[in-house]
């Protein structure tokens, strides 16, 4: 696999069970999320196994960690198998070499309003996800940061994303993806279909005014 992602990237985070699997990959989605850490859309690693073993060949698979330790986070590595790993807090030397071991793609989330946002080198990881202050709230921010800091690697944007503004958001930011989890539930861990189906199908009309595919 590439170290990158493809301009046109979407993804719906949090999925919580096997049978949204083919809900989102029918979609046209390109990636799902399976959160491993404090969350309403936590699962358990049984489950993380269940969900990855379902999507794969279908979707990305991404493994979402926040705040936990290098040890949690390479035993729940070791014990997945994924496509990618998104990590929201600071990331050691250590943990970025044990990863770079192998072939998963490091997406480093940073928070918009945070310090961190301005100082981070994103050499050492493959994209960046920019997220709110409240990750999985589905509370917007404002993107106005974005639009003044240059990033050398794709950009993801999250945070407060739905159906609605997601078209909008690409236009604003000229992110390479976007990722969404809350606004594509009516009820928390319950993915939507008519939901998911209107993210994608507003993120994919917004990427191809902008001449990707």
């Amino acid at each position: 696999m590439p170290r990158t992602i493809e301009r046109g990237f979407v993804k719906v985070c949090g999925v919580t069970n096997v049978s949204d699997v083919s809900m989102v990959a029918s979609a046209g989605a390109s990636a799902l999320g399976l959160i491993l850490t404090e969350s309403p859309r936590r699962v358990s690693l049984e489950q993380a196994r269940d969900i990855a073993a379902a999507a794969k060949g279908e979707l990305l698979r991404c493994a979402v960690f926040r705040f936990d330790d290098d040890e949690f986070v390479l035993e729940h590595l070791d014990s997945l198998d994924v496509d990618m790993v998104q990590l929201h807090g600071t990331l050691s030397s250590s943990l970025l070499a044990a990863i770079r071991q192998g072939p998963t793609l490091i997406v480093k989330a940073l928070n918009i309003e945070g310090d961190e946002f301005d100082d981070f080198d994103e050499s050492e990881v493959d994209a960046v996800l920019i997220d709110g202050p409240r990750p999985g709230s589905g509370v917007t921010h404002s993107w106005e940061r974005l639009r003044e800091r240059h990033f050398r690697v794709p950009v993801v944007a999250a945070g407060g994303l739905n159906p609605s503004n997601v078209a909008e958001v690409i236009k604003a930011t000229n992110a390479w993806g976007v990722d969404c989890a809350s606004g594509v539930e009516h009820v928390a861990r319950q993915k939507d279909r008519h939901l998911v189906e209107e993210y994608v199908a507003n993120a994919r009309s917004a990427f191809a005014h902008l001449g990707v595919a």
